[in-house]
């Protein structure tokens, strides 16, 4: 089976709108510091196009989970393969996904992250799938909502493919 690949949201939309959302979080957080929290891998093309876009201080700090279920779907309880370096206590967290769909990884995330004590936390995702929202989660930043399709492109991936291309696209299957 092979894959084509067709252009769901341009380089030039994504491009806009990450500079829309580095615009709102800087006012959010005018004079204080940002501790932005990158889920891996996907999250990362898009944490570093966000932060250069930011214009007030900001800091890095990157994790590593995943979810185990039956193996087609996950079960939300999140196993840390990467934690992160430095503490979360009194910072201003902003936690940045690539794209959340069910929300059971990133709830159970969440929760263990809020046990850490920082003085805020904001979640801050690329793209929204809320038809396929299971656990309610709150997003403070939305870059696009988009219908249930498979994506790829701007850190997401099909197989560990596709994660450098500068859009967001769409998954077609063929045979």
């Amino acid at each position: 089976m092979t894959e084509k690949i067709n252009v769901m949201i341009p380089e030039e939309e994504v491009t806009q709108r990450i500079e829309e959302i580095g615009k709102k979080i800087s006012e959010d957080y005018a004079g204080k510091q940002v501790h932005m929290i990158c889920v891996l891998k996907g999250g990362v093309f898009f944490m570093c196009e966000l932060a250069k876009r930011i214009s007030v201080p900001v800091s890095m700090d990157f994790m590593s989970v995943s979810s185990y279920g039956d193996g087609t779907s996950s079960s939300g309880v999140v196993k840390i393969a990467k934690d992160l370096d430095e503490s979360l206590e009194g910072k201003d967290v902003l936690v940045v996904e690539d794209i959340i769909d069910s929300g059971r990884t990133l709830y159970y995330l969440l929760e263990i992250l809020k046990k850490r004590h920082p003085a805020s936390m904001k979640l801050c995702t690329l793209l929204d799938k809320p038809d396929r929202r299971v656990r309610d989660v709150k997003v403070d930043y939305v870059g696009f909502e988009i219908p249930d399709e498979f994506v790829v492109g701007y850190g997401l991936d099909y197989a560990q493919k596709y994660r450098n291309l500068p859009y967001i696209g769409m998954v077609e299957f063929e045979k």
